[in-house]
C-alpha cells in the first residue's frame, strides 16, 4: 500500500507543470477578404496598400512575436476573423488549440491559440444600441486534470466615456459571481483602462462621466477603500476582490503602449485570491512581464504598424506590447502570499518604502532628515538612503533638521512615490550639513532611480518647457506655470525636485528660488 501511495505522489508531481499565459493586442489584423465590416484602410487592394505584401510582412511579423514569446496559451485582440486565427495557427503547429469571438457587425474579434487543451468557449454579451464592440470571450481549458477559464476582454476604446467600460466590468463581475468561490480563473486582454485608472483619469472630464468610478478598480475590485489591492490583503478580504499583476513590477516598467510619450497599462491580468492559495493552480510571483526585445520596443517607442495619410508603409509590429505571466500545478509553487509573509523585512528605510504600494500597518523611520521646503510639502533623506515628497501636511517639518516619524500611509501618483500621511514622533537636532545630501550636476537624472531627489548646480537652457543641459534633456514642470522659466532663458537650478509623471523624468519646480535665471 505505501509503495502505491509513494508511487502516486511521484506521479502527480512529475505531471505537475508550469505554463505560461500572454495577451497580445495585434493592432488591426485584417486578411484580404472584403466583409463589409474592415476599417477603411483595410479595405483590400486599394488606395491604402493592404495587398499581398502587407499583408504577409503584418502576418510573418506577428508570427515572430508569438514565436519569441512561446507562451503556452496566448490572448488575441484586434484579430479580423476565425479564419485568419485559423490561418495563424496553420503557421505555428505548436499550437493545437483555439477559440475565438466576435459580433458579425464588428470589425474585429478576440481569441486564443492554445497547447493546452481547450474545452469550452463562451461569448458574454456586452451590446450598445448605439454602437458595436466585442464579447468577453470566455474559454475554458484543462491541464493536469484541473479545469480554469480565462476571460478575454477588449473594451472600448477612450474614444468614448467610463461609463462603456463600467458595463463591460459589470457584465464580467457578474459572471464572475456565479463561479465558485475558490475557482482558478484569469482576467486578461486590454481593458483599455490603466491599472491605476481612478487616478489616471479622474480629472478629463471627457472620460469621468461615472463621478470617478472605474471599471477595472471599482468594479472589478482591483482597489479597496480607495486603495489597490496588495499581497498584503488580497486573502484578507471578503469581498470579492482581484490582484492586477503590474503591481508586480517597478513603477518605470508599467507599460504596454505610449500615448504622447506617457507610459500607458491598457492591457492587464489580473487574477482572483484562488490563484494566490494553496489549492490546484497558482501563480508564480513575480512572473508578470512585459515582452519587449529590441524590435518591439526602440529608443523608447513602441515598433508599430507604420501608416501614413492612411496608406501603410509596409513594416512594423503593433501599438501594444505583449504581457504574460506564468502559473503552476506544482504544490511547491503555491501558497504565495504565506511565503512572502515570511520573507518580510523590517520596513525601517525611506528606500524600503520604494517596494510597496501601500501600508497595511504603520512604520517607523528615523533620522530622517528634511533636505527641502515648501509651505506645506517637503522632502525627507536619510544618510546614504533614498529620499521621498511628502505632498502635504508638512507644516509643521522644519528644513535641515532631523525628525523621527510614524509613516501611516503611501501612496504612488502617476510613478512618484509619496509620503501621504504620517506624524512626527520626535525632533532631533539640526543638521548643519543637510545640503551635503543633495545630488550635484554630474548625477544621471534622467535615472528613475533618483526620484524624489534635490539637485543643485545644474545648467541649461530652456526650450519648450524643457531643460536642455550637458548633452542631454528633461522637462521643467510647475503646478504653477507662472513659476515656470521662459523660453530660451539660460537657467541655474539650485533646488531642483526630481520626479516622474508616468515614465517621463521631469524637475519639479515649487517656487521661484529653485532656479536663477543667468544673463
Amino acid at each position: 500500500m505505501l509503495r502505491v501511495f509513494l508511487f502516486l505522489c511521484i506521479t502527480i508531481n512529475l505531471f505537475a507543470q508550469n505554463f505560461t499565459v500572454a495577451s497580445y493586442n495585434v493592432e488591426n489584423l485584417f486578411d484580404l477578404k472584403k466583409q463589409n465590416t474592415e476599417y477603411k484602410e483595410f479595405i483590400p487592394f486599394t488606395k491604402s496598400k493592404w495587398n499581398k505584401k502587407n499583408f504577409n510582412i503584418k502576418l510573418k511579423n506577428t508570427i515572430r512575436v508569438i514565436k519569441d514569446i512561446n507562451a503556452d496559451i496566448i490572448a488575441f485582440q484586434e484579430i479580423e476573423n476565425k479564419d485568419l486565427l485559423v490561418f495563424l495557427k496553420k503557421k505555428l503547429p505548436q499550437y493545437k488549440y483555439h477559440s475565438f469571438s466576435k459580433y458579425p457587425k464588428s470589425s474585429v474579434g478576440i481569441g486564443f491559440l492554445s497547447k493546452i487543451k481547450i474545452i469550452n468557449n463562451n461569448a458574454i454579451n456586452v451590446k450598445f444600441k448605439r454602437r458595436t464592440y466585442r464579447p468577453i470571450q470566455e474559454t475554458t481549458f484543462r491541464i493536469d486534470n484541473i479545469d480554469f477559464k480565462i476571460f478575454n476582454n477588449h473594451w472600448p476604446s477612450k474614444r468614448v466615456a467610463e461609463s462603456y467600460r463600467i458595463k463591460y466590468a459589470k457584465r464580467l463581475q457578474d459572471r464572475l459571481k456565479k463561479l465558485p468561490k475558490d475557482y482558478d480563473y484569469i482576467l486578461l486582454g486590454d481593458f483599455n483602462s490603466n491599472y491605476d485608472e481612478m487616478q489616471s483619469f479622474r480629472y478629463n472630464k471627457k472620460l469621468n462621466n461615472t463621478d470617478g468610478i472605474t471599471g477595472i478598480n471599482q468594479v472589478l475590485n482591483t482597489s479597496y477603500n480607495k486603495r489597490y489591492v496588495t499581497y498584503d490583503d488580497v486573502l484578507k478580504i471578503q469581498k470579492k476582490v482581484h490582484f492586477n499583476l503590474w503591481l508586480d513590477v517597478e513603477g518605470k516598467e508599467r507599460f504596454s503602449s505610449k500615448f504622447r510619450n506617457q507610459n500607458n497599462t491598457p492591457d492587464n491580468i489580473i487574477i482572483p485570491p484562488a490563484l494566490l492559495d494553496t489549492k490546484r493552480i497558482s501563480y508564480i510571483h513575480k512572473s508578470f512581464n512585459v515582452f519587449k526585445p529590441k524590435y518591439l520596443y526602440k529608443n523608447k517607442q513602441v515598433q508599430r504598424w507604420k501608416m501614413k495619410n492612411r496608406i501603410h508603409q509596409g513594416y512594423g509590429y503593433s501599438d501594444h506590447l505583449p504581457i504574460y505571466a506564468e502559473f503552476s500545478t506544482n504544490k511547491e509553487n503555491r501558497n504565495l502570499v504565506k511565503k512572502l509573509e515570511l520573507n518580510k523585512i523590517e520596513i525601517n528605510k525611506i528606500s524600503h518604502l520604494y517596494s510597496k504600494t501601500k501600508l497595511i500597518e504603520p512604520i517607523i523611520l528615523k533620522n530622517i532628515i528634511v533636505i527641502y521646503k515648501n509651505r506645506t510639502s517637503a522632502i525627507i533623506k536619510q544618510k546614504n538612503d533614498k529620499a521621498i515628497y511628502i505632498y502635504k501636511n508638512a507644516k509643521d517639518l522644519k528644513l535641515g533638521y532631523s525628525y523621527n516619524i510614524k509613516v501611516n500611509q503611501i501612496k504612488n501618483y502617476n510613478d512618484l512615490q509619496e509620503i501621504e500621511d504620517f506624524e512626527i514622533i520626535q525632533k532631533n537636532a539640526k543638521y548643519e550639513n543637510y545640503k551635503d545630501l543633495y545630488i550635484n550636476n554630474k548625477t544621471n537624472i534622467l535615472n528613475p532611480k533618483y526620484q524624489n531627489e534635490i539637485i543643485t548646480n545644474l545648467r541649461g537652457i530652456i526650450k519648450n518647457r524643457k531643460l536642455y543641459f550637458n548633452g542631454k534633456v528633461i522637462y521643467i514642470y510647475s503646478k504653477n506655470k507662472e513659476l515656470l522659466p521662459k523660453n530660451n532663458q539660460n537657467i541655474l537650478i539650485k533646488t531642483g525636485h526630481i520626479s516622474v509623471y508616468r515614465g517621463n523624468m521631469q524637475i519639479q519646480i515649487h517656487k521661484k528660488s529653485d532656479y536663477k535665471v543667468e544673463y
